[in-house]
């Protein structure tokens, strides 16, 4: 991911679950844009932060050895505006994942206030992109290691989430 929409995982249950928090800080550029003089987080960046919790949840299950990508965004609600200064807290949750990808239903909080409603799909690419990777192996690996997935992730069975073969040791 070019851009991190996330700052860290709090909760990663392989397969059901995951919790990530965004701070919103008046140092990130495009707060300077939307809106001037009065700043708020724009939307579609909260649904980014939601897609990318999903998306690594979604791409976890299955070892990262499929390539998920955000096919279809199908519900978003939004209650009010995120602006510097809240911590937005991410929760998706699997609700169905099979061959073809899976129905990811997410939200957004700001303290104990629901400020967003989510539902996506994410596809599994065909299989003539088997092989082949949308981040390099080593560099998902770290990525995943500073947003603390294997910090804080639990396998079904609630042991510590294992670094899978196809990223490497680590």
């Amino acid at each position: 991911m070019r851009w991190f929409w996330i700052d860290r995982f709090t909760e990663f249950e392989s397969g059901r679950r995951a919790t990530a928090i965004k701070n919103v800080s008046l140092a990130e550029e495009h707060l300077h844009d939307h809106f001037p003089g009065a700043p708020v987080m724009p939307n579609s960046l909260v649904i980014e932060g939601i897609a990318q919790t999903g998306g690594l949840l979604v791409g976890e299950h299955s070892g990262f050895e499929e390539r998920v990508i955000l096919a279809k965004l199908a519900k978003a609600r939004f209650h009010f505006s995120a602006v510097p200064g809240d911590t937005l807290t991410y929760r998706a949750t699997i609700e169905d994942i099979h061959k073809s990808g899976a129905v990811v239903s997410g939200t957004s909080h700001v303290g104990e206030r629901l400020h967003g409603e989510v539902q996506m799909f994410f596809a599994h690419l065909v299989e003539s992109t088997a092989g082949r990777w949308l981040f390099d192996p080593a560099n998902l690996l770290a990525m995943l290691k500073l947003l603390g997935v294997y910090e804080v992730g639990r396998d079904a069975a609630g042991a510590p989430l294992e670094v899978p073969a196809a990223l490497g040791s680590g």
